[in-house]
């Protein structure tokens, strides 16, 4: 039997005293002392839960579904803005709000109705599908009209379309029939040559490519994609993947080494880690396997992906390592490849340690997100001084969403934030030190901790107000480690080292394709038909450019 989710219902102490005695007129003694029991210890759960770090309200949360960290979301849609110690500064939030409210990078923005069109999808957006012209059945250009019988049609500029999608295999197959000749003389077999297009390999390119889509793009374990090709009689078992892309990873691993390269140069670094697990690091198979990493990872039993997202000339790049170093082991081998004439890059991450370069400089921001959510997260239990803070960093996500709405330049960004952003910020600050000060807030409570974390990282969660370029938040490196948390939970391990690199390098290569609005499919397909080019020259074959390279290949071959 299916049960209801039951509505939720604010009771408080008297009600449920009133209730019982209107019920003990019309119940028995043993049933009104069920009863009666029943709303006991509900009210000493009630008392409990409230006295602990999670109230009955966060504990509906975790019941009946996460709630957006919208402010809105969080403080109530109705409730009015909070306000400030000066008048004057009620404006700068006010108009700060508009800003923007429909970015789609504005973790705090406002929700809008969605527009409305001719569908989820239009025909612009099957880019991958087969375009068909069908010619009118029977007028042509310039032909008389048959309706008015006086003028001449022209074609016009816009068709009309129609969009048909069929359904089929992730990998489909072609069997050819060679047909086979005997001579009744000597006996000589004559065999039909295959066509030119059956190619050499059985798996060929675009098999490669969609194995690698579907596992480390979209997280699907190869038992699984075994199990939809075997329910559409085309069989491709999971040790069948495994090899073909074993087979076609050295294709591509030349891109993934020039795009590391590349990357290496940003202006910008987002970096963050995630566990994973990798059996051949694991229990009595690491005692049998030699560690070919430094001696300061051998005393190591924690295995971690770390995601880098760097960004350069406005283009984002995305890096994944599986291993057993930190991200910011990861960032530094990244950084040794840097050219020594740049300047420092910017380094965004939240506060550990171990997510910080070693030796190698960086002009490190912590991420505001972070911060943020701790008062989020404590917002049932001080839902005043919770909804002061996150009113006040509203107003630095609106600003920040303006910016880039109006596509400013780094130093334009800067100088709007401190024009709205930085007189917020600075009596937000003055309001987190008086919490303590003047012993408004207990250091040890869950509150104090969120203010606490807040201070000690002041100046890095304040770098968008000192350096250009610098962002407010991490939230473009969780977003890319979703990737490597996806095939956590569906894959649940890498076997070995070799499988973890070269799952690292596809997730790579597939998420700065969707990062640069390029087809992972398209990219990979070619990457794998033009191992020899790649390797002659990587740093032509990145998704951003590759087109170029594919061109200039058609027309050598051509000639």
């Amino acid at each position: 039997m299916t049960r209801k989710k039951p509505e939720i219902v604010e009771v408080d102490t008297r009600q449920l005293d009133a209730l019982l005695r209107r019920a003990e007129g019309k119940l028995d003694e043993k049933d009104c002392q069920l009863v009666r029991a029943v709303f006991e210890s509900y009210a000493y759960v009630t008392d409990l839960v409230e006295d602990k770090n999670t109230s009955i309200r966060r504990l509906r949360q975790l019941i009946f579904g996460a709630r957006s960290e919208k402010t809105e979301a969080v403080v109530g849609r109705n409730q009015h803005a909070l306000e400030y110690d000066h008048p004057q500064d009620d404006a700068i939030l006010c108009d700060s709000s508009r800003g923007n409210e429909s970015s789609a990078d504005d973790s705090n923005g406002i929700e809008t109705e969605p527009k409305k069109g001719h569908g989820r999808n239009g025909a612009d957006a099957y880019r991958g599908a087969d375009q068909i012209e069908v010619p009118h059945e029977s007028l042509q250009a310039g032909a008389a009209c048959p309706e008015c019988q006086q003028g001449k049609v022209y074609e016009v500029a816009c068709p009309g379309v129609l969009v048909r999608v069929v359904g089929q295999a992730p990998l489909h197959a072609k069997v050819y029939h060679l047909q086979r000749l005997r001579c009744n003389l000597c006996g000589k077999v004559f065999t039909a040559q295959p066509p030119e297009d059956a190619g050499a390999r059985k798996y060929d390119a675009t098999a490669a490519s969609m194995i690698a889509l579907l596992k480390y793009g979209s997280g699907m374990p190869f038992n699984r994609s075994a199990g939809l090709q075997r329910s559409m009689e085309i069989p491709l078992p999971a040790s069948t993947q495994w090899d073909v892309i074993a087979a076609y990873a050295p294709c591509a691993a030349p891109a993934y080494e020039a795009l590391i390269e590349h990357a290496a140069q940003g202006d910008v670094m987002h970096n963050d880690d995630t566990t994973v697990k990798i059996l051949e690091f694991m229990g009595k198979r690491a005692k049998q396997q030699p560690i070919d990493d430094d001696d300061a990872m051998a005393g190591r039993t924690g295995l971690f992906t770390s995601g880098l997202v760097a960004t350069r000339d406005g283009r984002r790049l995305a890096l994944f390592f599986s291993g057993r170093q930190h991200a910011g082991e990861n960032l530094g081998d990244v950084l040794r490849q840097r050219a020594e004439e740049l300047q420092t890059p910017i380094q965004m991450c939240d506060g550990l340690s171990r997510n910080l370069p070693g030796e190698l400089q960086t002009i490190v921001a912590n991420c505001l997100t972070h911060s943020r959510r701790r008062f989020v997260d404590v917002f049932d239990r001080f839902p005043d001084e919770c909804e002061y803070v996150l009113e006040a960093l509203k107003v630095v996500y609106h600003t920040d969403a303006e910016a880039r709405r109006r596509k400013l330049s780094p130093a334009k960004r800067l100088q709007l934030h401190r024009t709205k952003s930085e007189r917020t910020m600075k009596r937000l600050h003055n309001w987190l030190k008086r919490q303590f000060d003047e012993k408004l807030a207990e250091p040890n409570s869950a509150l104090g901790e969120a203010i606490s974390y807040m201070l000690n990282h002041w100046e890095k969660l304040t770098r968008f107000l000192q350096v250009p370029g610098a962002p407010l938040d991490n939230n473009i490196c969780e977003r890319a480690l979703k990737k490597a948390i996806l095939h956590r939970k569906n894959a649940l391990f890498y076997k070995t080292q070799r499988g973890a690199r070269v799952g690292d390098m596809y997730m790579s290569l597939i998420y700065t394709c969707e990062l640069c609005s390029v087809s992972p499919f398209g990219y990979l397909t070619e990457l794998h038909r033009n191992a020899d080019r790649v390797a002659d020259d990587p740093a032509s074959w990145l998704p951003w450019n590759y087109h170029t390279s594919v061109a200039a290949n058609r027309v050598l071959v051509g000639a």
